[in-house]
Formats: C-alpha cells, structure tokens, sequence
C-alpha cells in the first residue's frame, strides 16, 4: 500500500472509532504515519484543485489568481514522481524563467511541495529536476517548441499556456513527444485567455475540467481576497483573472473586453451637461426591460452612468424604475423604443403626472447598424464606462458588425445604452429644460 493510501486508511479508521478509543488509536501512530497524515495533500486540497473521476488524458484547471494552480500541479507531478520512480516528465512553461521560479522554486512549487525525506533538487545545467524517488522532469519553454521535439515523456504539466507566445507549436511538439507509458496524462493550469489553443484543447476527447475562484482559496488572507475583489470584482477583467471566466471573442464584434477595458474609467463627477435614460421596453409582457442611463460629460466625453435594467415587471412597474432612474441621475430626457411598447413609457409617466420629456425613437434600422457610429465613439476615446457593468459588456461583445447578435434573448441593455449615447453624442443638441421630479 502506497503512503498516501495508508494515510487516509489511518484517517478513515480514526473517524469511525469512538471518541474513547480515539486518543489511544492515535496514540499508537508511529512517526511516519502521523507525518503522513499531517502532509498528505488529500487533507489540503479544495475543490477545484483535483480533478473529477480518472477517465480523462487531459486536465485543465482554469483558476483566478491565487486560487492554488501552482500547488496542484506541484502536487499532481510529486504524485506520478512517487508512482513510478522511472517517469520522465515534461514542464513546459511561458519561458524558462516561469518554470524555475514558479513551478519548481516557487512558494507553491515543486521544492516546496516535497514532504519529509523527499527533495525537488534543480539542476540548472541540463535544466532537469531531479526528484529523490529516481523521477526526473525537465524544463521548456514556449518560446523554444522545436526543444520539444525528439524528447520523449510519460506526463507533462503545462502552466499558464494561455499567454504562451508560440502555443501551438509548443502543444503539438509536446503531444507528439507525450508517449512514454501505458497512460500519458498532461495537466494545464492556467487563467484563462481568449485564444485558440485553448478552445481547440477544450474540444480534445479525454478532456476534463475544473474551475476556481480566487475567493475559493480559504488559505489567501481575507484582507487579501477581499482587496482584489474590491479593486477588480465583477469587471471583465476580474471576472476573467479572479473568477476564471472564459469569455469567448466573438468574431466580427463592435465591441470586444480589451476595448471595454480601455475605455473604463471613474463617475466624471457630476459635472454633466445632459443626462438621458435609454430604454429598449420588453418584448412581451414580463419580459427583460432594457434601462441605461448615460450623460454627456463637461469633456464632452459620453459616459455610461448606471444600468438600471429589469426583468419580470408590468409595464407600470419597469416605467416607474425609469421614472426612478431619471429622478436619481437628474435626467433631461428619456429615449425610448417605440417598436416593443414605447408609448407606455410616456403614458406611465404621463399618469404619474411626471413632467419628464420623452422621445421615442422607431428602429427602422437593424440593431448593428444602429450600434456601429456608437462602437466607433468607444474606439475613438469619445464614450466611456464610468463603473463596471458585467450583464452590459457582455451584451456589447457579442453585437456583430453587419448585423446579428451572438447571444441568448434580446441585447435589451445595450439597445438601451445604444439610444442614450445616440441622443447624447450623435443628434443635434436642443436646449431643454431640467427635470425636477416632485
């Protein structure tokens, strides 16, 4: 029996003694096998950083910055070390500096993983790690794929592939050479990037995946999770680098993350010259109700203030949010979309006895071509997000040019803020009075 099935079977028959017999159980543990308890990884892990089931040649764990990616694939390659003295593993890295300071030498690495009598030692003139079961790993960098050819390994841990320079070259080198053994397995532990190696190793039979947040880490300090999320939760970039998300370029997009990234800024403070509220009313009763609030700014820069967007109302109820939207903003007009029920807006507004101008606007035009001149005030520096609005990005990356929306339901908030900045930056300013609501 392996140490680490002899220490949960330890474990396991100290969880099924009485509490009386337990001290004496323990008590009895010779030294290695209490040191096996106390290291076995099994009683670290969380989840996430072990993969589900055994039927899988390809692991990738897709993590947030400091989720424990290092760890695990420290972890996962110790353990093949242990299995079969003989295995010759591949560590394939972004350069050849990622691999020794962050898979070998690093605080969640290869040295630092070994447990008590074992040793991770570097060998940096044939750039190999020598294990002290008789395993070794050597070292290569995606910047040299053509190393990869020839050598021959039974496993291979690839880190952080997403930003490797030469991706597939490297992958396909490695994957010809990846057949030493009955079963070569690779593990990839990455954050996760827009591009095409990793749909394409997503798509591999034999696949299997796991995912992990930055907030999943119990082992972070609070004060340091709670940092990063303060700074970049809920925006594209956070969700991608501390939740893990894969978003997915689509192509031909008005708007892509990296454009949206740019083009983030602080609320300009108030110092507005017009604020408008566009809505894209729903479709159907109950439906999603389309509700962004934008303003002109005192740079002349548009700037996207709020999204107000709801779901699941009556008319009465979706035109109130807009009343409500308006009121907080100190709004000076409403745009509304006439098509699916405009006219409500105002007739709402009218009954509540709300002096608050109204323009409806018929889309006679497709919703591309309408959102095109308003992508092209983002590319030029002239609009900007003054927050983070995850539901609202998500919409604007899948608008296509030429026309088409690549995603589920209606691109009702980004019809939305389309109309606000089209009123704000495209159409001749009118002077018109502020709204006070009473």
């Amino acid at each position: 029996m392996s140490k680490e099935l002899e220490a949960r079977d330890l474990l396991r028959r100290a969880c099924e003694l009485p509490e009386a017999e337990l001290a004496r159980f323990l008590k009895g543990l010779t030294g290695p096998q209490r040191r096996a308890i106390d290291e076995g990884w099994w009683a670290k892990w969380h989840e996430g950083q072990v993969p589900v089931g055994d039927d899988w040649d390809v692991w990738l764990l897709r993590g947030g910055r400091g989720f424990g990616k290092t760890r695990a694939g420290a972890e996962w390659v110790w353990e093949r070390a242990r299995e079969d003295p003989g295995a010759r593993i591949a560590l394939v890295g972004g350069n050849l500096d990622d691999v020794v300071k962050v898979m070998v030498e690093g605080p969640g690495g290869l040295a630092s993983a070994a447990r008590t009598g074992e040793q991770a030692k570097w060998v940096a003139s044939r750039r190999r790690v020598d294990f002290s079961t008789g395993a070794q790993a050597f070292a290569y960098s995606a910047e040299r794929p053509d190393k990869l050819r020839g050598p021959e390994h039974g496993f291979a841990w690839c880190d952080e592939l997403a930003k490797w320079a030469r991706g597939d070259e490297t992958w396909d080198n490695l994957m010809l050479g990846l057949r030493r053994g009955e079963r070569p397995r690779t593990i990839v532990t990455t954050t996760p990037r827009t591009v095409a190696l990793m749909r394409r190793i997503r798509g591999l039979a034999g696949f299997t995946e796991t995912i992990g947040r930055t907030a999943d880490n119990r082992h972070v300090a609070e004060r340091v999770r709670a940092g990063r999320y303060a700074a970049y939760g809920g925006s594209r970039l956070g969700r991608q680098e501390l939740d893990a998300e894969l978003f997915e370029d689509v192509e031909g997009a008005l708007w892509t993350p990296a454009l949206l990234e740019t083009c983030r800024s602080g609320d300009p403070g108030r110092a507005y010259r017009r604020v408008v509220v566009g809505v894209d009313p729903p479709a159907s009763l109950g439906g999603s109700c389309g509700i962004v609030v934008c303003a002109l700014g005192a740079d002349g820069i548009g700037y996207v203030l709020a999204d107000c967007t709801v779901g699941g109302r009556s008319p009465d109820g979706w035109a109130r949010v807009v009343a409500a939207a308006a009121e907080g903003w100190g709004g000076h007009r409403v745009v509304a979309e006439r098509n699916n029920g405009g006219l409500m807006v105002e007739t709402v507004l009218r009954g509540a006895d709300v002096g608050l101008p109204v323009r409806l606007v018929h889309a006679a035009d497709g919703k591309s071509a309408r959102a095109e001149p308003v992508a092209a005030l983002f590319e030029a520096g002239r609009a900007r997000l003054a927050g983070v609005f995850p539901e609202l990005e998500d919409q604007l990356c899948r608008m296509i040019m030429g026309g088409g929306f690549d995603g589920r339901g209606s691109p009702d908030r980004a019809d939305a803020m389309v109309w606000a900045l089209t009123e704000l930056m495209l159409r001749k300013a009118r002077g018109e009075p502020r709204i006070s609501l009473l």
